[in-house]
């Protein structure tokens, strides 16, 4: 696409997202030139295209304005959403503050209880690496990481039909350094990125951090995916990278077909943008068949896969890793510039026990214990909730995406609800305040005991008095 196409999308897409509104006169041609670091020519070129498809107009001596709305404007266009000035870290800091807080009952915590992670021979081999004289002072695990591990997880990714070099794989401190580091290698401040309308809140804190504009689709009612949407985004404004989780989708649940995810690689291809794909939770499926991810598809390598042990060993395991390709290397300095490395005796006691069958029986029997619980709560929820509250039940992962009654601020909810020493997690965390927030998310991981059960009737029965506006 030509630098004047690109620069008149995303003038079009500001106007369109109401964010330029009727007759506000765009900055000059010099303004423009200096902002976007295109040439006054190219803005030029820009700024007639415009004109000549009506979205903007000029006056004699002063310069070019936003027209009135065109009749034109599609409606899978009006599906898209742009988001700028994002403000969400501080939300971020105190929900996460509220949960390390003694005696509450963490039901908004991203992570699995830790009685199910807990696995003792892992313990085990970390224990008989710490007694290996040195062992935590070797260098072997700086970037791209310890090559033995890599070379495990490179024959994970073959097991699944992904052909992967070692070399491609790039350690680092968990998933979200992981997501992190390969945002920062495809963007850079002003750029725009596309991520779904309701995502894991380290989406929108890596956009804030770098100072990215953010373009999001809709959930599809059915599919979870809004493939149409994706496509008009890609192919009329300038996405530099998309973030998207389409496994055991966090906070909702969902996983989306292998089909639309074939069809995801087919697009990115063509449209050559890059996909920085969230797996985390790729082992957490109940079903005998592991779910497939784009990565599986992508034949242009435009995928960059990236994922983790935290969520299935433990927070404080802290290692994940990328899937790069050609990014290896950039990430990789990138890296030394900040987390510089993943801790060196976890990498090396991760490497022996994936090695072992004892890996493949605790991923086996987490399955089964989170697939129980869940249901459990499920089944306790639909019983005690009110009819106008509405179940996301998915047959994977720990989490339950609720739908409170229509109106209902499900903040508030979370603020009453943090007087009585529990946690839960509102939709205000994964999305946008421009749009309805009367959703939760809860975490259904931990046992179902007398204290949990408690929580959740204190949690229903405020959910009534909001409703009857009894809470003020």
């Amino acid at each position: 696409m030509h630098k004047f196409k690109q620069l008149a999308n995303n003038i079009q897409f500001l106007i369109e997202s109401e964010s330029w509104p009727a007759h506000k006169k765009l900055p000059s041609l010099r303004e423009q030139a200096q902002s976007s670091g295109y040439s006054v020519m190219t803005v030029l070129n820009a700024y007639q295209e415009l004109e000549a498809k009506g979205w903007i107009y000029t006056k004699q001596k002063s310069g070019y304005y936003v027209s009135e709305a065109i009749s034109h404007v599609s409606k899978t266009s009006n599906k898209l959403a742009l988001n700028t000035n994002i403000e969400i870290n501080s939300l971020v800091f105190d929900h996460l503050k509220h949960l390390q807080k003694e005696h509450v009952i963490p039901l908004g915590s991203a992570f699995p209880s830790a009685s199910l992670l807990c696995n003792t021979y892992f313990m085990k081999t970390l224990s008989r690496h710490a007694k290996i004289p040195n062992s935590a002072l070797s260098t072997d695990s700086m970037p791209p990481g310890y090559l033995q591990l890599r070379q495990v997880i490179a024959s994970r990714y073959s097991l699944n039909g992904i052909s992967t070099n070692p070399e491609d794989l790039v350690i680092t401190s968990g998933a979200l350094d992981a997501l992190n580091l390969a945002l920062q290698a495809l963007t850079k401040p002003g750029d725009f990125i596309l991520l779904q309308q309701t995502i894991f809140y380290g989406a929108w804190q890596a956009a804030e951090r770098l100072g990215l504009n953010v373009i999001t689709i809709p959930e599809h009612y059915q599919y979870g995916f809004d493939l149409e949407a994706f496509e008009n985004a890609l192919k009329n404004y300038p996405i530099k990278a998309c973030w998207l989780m389409l496994n055991v989708h966090n906070p909702i649940g969902f996983t989306v077909s292998n089909e639309i995810k074939s069809t995801i690689a087919t697009l990115l291809h063509k449209y050559e943008v890059y996909l920085i794909e969230d797996d985390v939770y790729q082992e957490l499926f109940y079903e005998k068949q592991k779910p497939l991810s784009v990565k599986y598809f992508d034949k242009g390598n435009y995928v960059l896969h990236c994922s983790s042990f935290s969520k299935i060993l433990g927070a404080g395991i802290r290692v994940g890793w990328v899937n790069s390709g050609k990014f290896s290397n950039v990430i990789q300095h990138l890296q030394l510039m900040s987390t510089v490395s993943a801790s060196n005796l976890m990498q090396h006691a991760l490497a022996d026990f994936i090695c072992s069958h004892h890996y493949e029986k605790h991923l086996r029997q987490l399955r089964l214990k989170l697939h129980k619980t869940k249901t459990t709560y499920y089944k306790l929820l639909q019983e005690i909730l009110p009819k106008t509250c509405e179940i996301y039940h998915y047959a994977t992962g720990y989490f339950l995406w609720i739908k409170l009654p229509e109106g209902m601020d499900s903040t508030l909810l979370y603020q009453r609800l943090l007087e009585k020493n529990i946690v839960i997690a509102p939709s205000i965390l994964f999305q946008q305040d421009n749009l309805p927030q009367n959703y939760i998310r809860l975490n259904c991981s931990f046992e179902l005991h007398e204290k949990v059960r408690r929580a959740l009737q204190i949690m229903v029965d405020m959910i009534h008095d909001l409703v009857e506006g009894k809470v003020v």
